[in-house]
């Protein structure tokens, strides 16, 4: 007779290799989600190709574009901002495009850092609002690293934006619409309503999908009906896109 006691607890399975989430985010999301609610957690491998795609981009507008071009464009499509440098003296002139310029430059310099603020960001505001106003039971490292997975197509965009760079005439790249991927895209931001614009910005197929991926996910951790990961995500993405429009309304 044997003398091993069954456990009454089912064997762990191994997760999904990183590469594997990777892949099922864009194939079969709800099959890396679901690993991740069982406990695997990794989230390095999103982290740095993010951060590799959006270095990829930054060169790309670097070597073919120039970032002092890059904030002549800018400040050319914000009335407001072309008239304040059209009234300035020469000096002042070359100071203001040299710190729009450096601003940008910094900002893409520092991608990884930005993408672990906003990721942190993100996965705070939504674990409590999936816990507390939906009842869930999401751990917050469990949200962080759907954050981080949900955010891959942003990959694809970065990627559009390179090619977009590479190809286009420096004079007319806008870095606020850098991808074909939303309806800001295909309208002139000089031509248009500041707020009809910032609208159509936010209404980009790489954002929307990304919010859709974040919604599952959420859900899945937090173990709730997916429509509660969706009504989380999307109330807010809907409330900041619409802050966004007003306050473009008012300075617009």
């Amino acid at each position: 007779m044997s003398d091993t006691i069954p456990s009454s607890q089912p064997a762990l399975t191994p997760g999904l290799t990183e590469w594997q989430r990777v892949s099922n985010t864009f194939t079969a999301p709800s099959k890396t989600f679901a690993d991740i609610a069982a406990g695997h957690r990794r989230w390095w491998l999103p982290f740095a190709l993010m951060a590799i795609f959006s270095y990829l981009l930054f060169a790309a507008i670097t070597v073919k574009i120039g970032w002092d071009q890059v904030a002549e464009n800018t400040m050319r499509t914000n009335a407001k901002a072309e008239e304040r440098l059209a009234q300035a003296p020469p000096e002042q002139r070359d100071k203001i495009v040299k710190m729009t310029q450096y601003t940008m430059e910094g900002a893409f310099i520092a991608s990884p850092v930005v993408i672990l603020i906003d990721d942190l960001v993100i996965a705070l505001v939504l674990w409590g609002t999936i816990n507390f106003v939906f009842s869930g039971k999401a751990t917050f490292p469990s949200v962080f690293a759907v954050s981080m997975y949900a955010f891959l197509p942003s990959i694809v965009k970065a990627l559009l934006g390179a090619a977009v760079a590479w190809f286009a005439a420096p004079e007319s790249f806008n870095l606020t619409n850098f991808a074909p991927t939303s309806i800001g895209a295909f309208l002139s931001p000089a031509d248009t309503n500041a707020a009809v614009y910032k609208l159509a910005t936010a209404l980009d197929i790489t954002s929307i999908w990304c919010m859709v991926l974040l919604g599952m996910g959420l859900a899945a951790v937090a173990k709730v009906k997916r429509s509660a990961g969706y009504a989380a995500v999307f109330g807010w993405w809907a409330l900041i896109v619409l802050i966004g429009v007003g306050y473009a309304a008012i300075a617009g």
